[in-house]
């Protein structure tokens, strides 16, 4: 893989009312005619997205968004899928056409990064319109607003070096590894090829636990399942090793207890999100009864096979655990029903496709509705009877 994955880059949402420069923001800072720009109200329709090196800071993720004020009921969605995106992201900037503030509408907005924790900056745009009484009027009400024009490259150049600085203030997303295995250690990773597995490549879990190892100064070897006894064989002195969710079962009862064990999932589980309320998940699984509803959330979209983890594989080990059946309903991608009361537990992938606030995000919508949530790789791992022997592994 050749590029950062948004997953770990700064996701940042670009958001206020039609009109207000958004796109022409977004196009003035990535210096490229990326989103559309017009006079008429609600150009923008869809997310633009644009992922770029923000230098000195480092890759970012750019979301340009509908705007807030439309409100026919085609406007209605627009400003659903816009409140999405910022329960997603990292960072906000808010754009305010100073020709038309209206502060009423600020608050209302403003609420929604409140509510979810997003930090922000609030950019006042068309400033070379704007005399200075009106931006003094502005500014006794936004105390740290920042004027710009987006008709000015040093302007937008200044705008730039304030949200670095602002950006770096962010809290860093924890490291997959570190504290579990010492500098220098040693991390086997078994990483089983089958009709799943894309061709000519790794997935991103995968992808991104070698390159938390290498970051970390850590020494990995790879194997499939198949060839973990012999690699044993002729490895010695592992620090930890990191299965496949899958093949959990296999890799444990090959490992003897010799090595601590744990899973791509579980590492995300920690690294996304909070692990403790995850866990609280797997304790409901005891209380599910028969037809009990559970929504199995996924991030990507992939072409599925009757080999797939998330519809094939946990609901059947996971009724066959229980003995009893139990009535499953499927998401991907970015959909995430807005109406959990309905489900009596939400089983969710590792997140390795989106950001830990996201994941966050989403955990604590499910408790707000009353719904346990757990992982992929937790369940499995209770399923297999091996869950606190995994967690134990990354116990720091």
């Amino acid at each position: 893989m050749q590029n950062t994955p948004n997953s770990n880059r700064t996701n940042i949402v670009i958001i206020g009312s039609t009109n207000a420069g958004k796109s022409s923001l977004l196009n003035s800072i990535v210096e490229q005619n990326i989103a559309i720009v017009s006079d008429i109200e609600g150009t923008t329709t869809d997310s633009v997205r644009k992922a770029m090196e923000l230098l000195p800071f480092g890759p970012v993720l750019f979301i340009d968004t509908a705007g807030f004020n439309d409100e026919t009921e085609l406007g209605k969605l627009r400003i659903e899928k816009t409140i999405n995106e910022i329960k997603k992201s990292d960072f906000a900037i808010y754009v305010i056409d100073g020709n038309n503030f209206n502060e009423i509408d600020y608050k209302k907005n403003i609420s929604f990064l409140r509510k979810y924790s997003i930090p922000f900056l609030v950019a006042i745009n068309k400033e070379e319109t704007l005399n200075e009484e009106v931006k003094k009027e502005i500014k006794e009400k936004i105390k740290d607003c920042i004027f710009i024009s987006t008709k000015n490259r040093e302007s937008i150049l200044n705008f730039k070096e304030i949200l670095i600085k602002k950006l770096n203030i962010l809290e860093e997303e924890p490291s997959l590894l570190k504290g579990l295995v010492p500098y220098g250690g040693k991390i086997l990773l078994v990483v089983p090829i089958d009709s799943e597995a894309p061709k000519g490549r790794l997935i991103l879990p995968q992808v991104q636990v070698i390159r938390d190892a290498l970051d970390n100064g850590l020494n990995i070897l790879i194997c499939r399942d198949v060839e973990l006894e012999k690699t044993l064989e002729e490895n010695k002195n592992i620090d930890l090793v990191v299965t496949d969710s899958q093949v959990f079962k296999e890799v444990d009862k090959v490992l003897k207890d010799r090595y601590p064990l744990t899973s791509f999932s579980i590492l995300f589980a920690r690294q996304k999100g909070d692990l403790n309320k995850l866990l609280e998940g797997i304790e409901n699984i005891k209380n599910l009864k028969e037809n009990s509803k559970i929504l199995i959330a996924e991030t990507c979209t992939h072409n599925t096979s009757h080999e797939d983890i998330g519809r094939v594989k946990i609901p059947r080990l996971l009724e066959k655990k229980l003995g009893k059946k139990l009535n499953f309903v499927f998401s991907a991608g970015k959909d995430f029903p807005n109406n959990l009361e309905e489900f009596d537990l939400v089983i969710h992938c590792g997140g390795c496709m989106i950001t830990r606030k996201n994941m966050e995000n989403r955990i604590e919508f499910c408790n707000e509705n009353g719904v346990k949530v757990t992982n992929y790789g937790l369940v499995l791992a209770y399923i297999s009877g091996i869950l606190e022997k995994a967690i134990k592994s990354i116990e720091q």
